[in-house]
C-alpha cells in the first residue's frame, strides 16, 4: 500500500475517534480505543505513521526519525505483546507561553506483558492533546 494512502488511513482512524471534540465532550471509553489504536500502530511497526499525525509540539521534539528509532528500541527486546488493559485515564491542563503545547491533553495507561518479559507488567502511557482547531491527536508515548 503506497505511503500516503496509509497515512491517510490513519489519519482518518485517529480521527474517527478524536475528531472536532472539546475535552469535556470526549468518551473516556473513545480515549481507551484511541490509545489502543496508537500502541497497536507502534506494534505494527508504523511509529513512523503517529509521528506523522502528530502534535507540531511532538514533531519539534523529535524529528521522525529519532522518534521511530527511540520507540521501536525500546520495545525490540520485548517481543509481541501477549496481555494489555488499560488502567487509568487522566486529564491535565498545561499553562505555558508556547501555544504548541499549551492545552488540555488526556493520557491513558495501559499494563502490558511481552512475550519475552513475561514475568513483568511494563506500563505504556500515550497521550493526546487537543489543538487550536479542536482536534485531538497524539502527543506522545511512554513505555516504563
Amino acid at each position: 500500500m503506497p505511503r500516503m494512502i496509509r497515512f491517510l488511513l490513519a489519519a482518518a482512524l485517529l480521527w474517527s475517534w478524536f475528531g472536532p471534540a472539546a475535552a469535556q465532550d470526549v468518551e473516556p471509553s473513545d480515549m481507551v480505543r484511541g490509545g489502543m489504536q496508537a500502541i497497536q500502530m507502534i506494534d505494527q511497526g508504523r511509529a513512523g505513521e503517529l509521528w506523522d499525525g502528530a502534535t507540531a509540539a511532538t514533531r519539534k521534539r523529535a524529528t521522525r526519525a529519532d522518534f521511530m528509532s527511540k520507540v521501536t528500541g525500546n520495545r525490540a527486546s520485548l517481543g509481541a505483546p501477549r496481555q494489555r488493559v488499560w488502567v487509568a485515564i487522566n486529564r491535565q491542563v498545561v499553562t505555558d507561553p508556547d501555544s504548541d503545547t499549551a492545552g488540555q491533553y488526556v493520557s491513558v495507561e495501559y499494563e502490558t506483558r511481552f512475550t519475552n518479559k513475561p514475568e513483568n507488567t511494563l506500563r505504556e502511557l500515550v497521550s493526546f492533546h487537543l489543538d487550536s482547531d479542536r482536534v485531538w491527536r497524539f502527543s506522545g508515548y511512554v513505555l516504563r
